[in-house]
Formats: structure tokens, C-alpha cells, sequence
């Protein structure tokens, strides 16, 4: 099973955990790391290090939050000549719970990836966009049969 790391500035790691325990249960297999005021690139490495040897796979993960933030720059050279290692970015709520989800499914490192890539852009929705083709969908169907004139 792919091991994965949260690593984000302050709290949201351990937020994004919290939350996806509420749906999961117990979470096996993945770390998180904060990065806090005061602390640089060379205390995240540590934190990695400590991590990655804590997890059941040399196959890890790295969701961040922010491209080119420290927790992204530390995780970029902790990966940088692993091949068994990735990392994407923007990590949010629907990211994290589809890539348990694909990870219980048997899903491997490079599916993963793909699953964060995807699940972490189409998690993102507008109300008002939504309601607004809703709406227009409903009055496309009472539209039908009616003729003009």
C-alpha cells in the first residue's frame, strides 16, 4: 500500500487528517507533517526523514499545499532521486479522501498521482454556476412541446 504525507504550512495537515478519520475511520499508513514559524527547509527534511522511516512503504506520496511553498521545496529535494516517490500539490479535502479511497482500491503510486491531479480540481464547484445550468436544464424541459406562436 502506497504511503502517503501530508505536509502543509500551520495545521491543515492535521485538520485534513482529522476530517478524513471522520470518514475513513482509522488511517493506516500515512504521516503528517506542519510546517511552523521559525522552522525552514532543513526541519521539514528532518521531519520527512522521520516520517518516511515511520511508513510501511518506500512507495510515498507527498500531498502539499502550496507549488513552490516550503513544505513543497523541502519535499522536492527529499523525493528529487527517488523514483519510488511524488508529490502534487494544492492538497484539499476531496483530493485527500479519493486518494484513500483509490489507495484501499490497490491503486499505486502513478494512479495516485493521477487521482490527486484529478479529484483535487473537480472537488472545486461554484453554487451559483451549478444552480444556473439547473436552472436552465428545468426550463429546457418546460420548454419542451411548446410551440411557438
Amino acid at each position: 500500500m502506497v504511503a502517503i504525507v501530508i505536509a502543509t504550512h500551520g495545521d491543515l495537515s492535521d485538520a485534513l487528517m482529522g476530517t478524513a478519520k471522520m470518514i475513513f475511520g482509522n488511517i493506516e499508513n500515512v504521516a503528517q507533517v506542519t510546517f511552523k514559524p521559525g522552522e525552514g527547509i532543513e526541519n521539514l527534511l528532518d521531519k520527512y526523514q522521520a516520517a518516511s522511516e515511520s511508513l510501511e512503504d518506500d512507495h510515498i506520496l507527498f500531498l502539499v499545499d502550496l507549488f513552490g511553498g516550503s513544505p513543497y521545496n523541502a519535499a522536492s529535494r527529499f523525493v528529487a532521486r527517488k523514483e519510488n516517490m511524488d508529490i502534487v500539490t494544492g492538497v484539499n479535502l476531496p483530493m485527500f479522501v479519493e486518494v484513500l479511497g483509490k489507495r484501499l482500491a490497490g491503486g499505486t503510486l502513478e494512479e495516485l498521482v493521477q487521482t490527486a491531479k484529478t479529484a483535487g480540481a473537480d472537488g472545486i464547484k461554484s453554487f451559483k454556476e451549478i444552480f444556473s445550468h439547473q436552472t436552465l436544464a428545468n426550463s429546457a424541459k418546460e420548454d419542451e412541446g411548446d410551440e411557438l406562436g
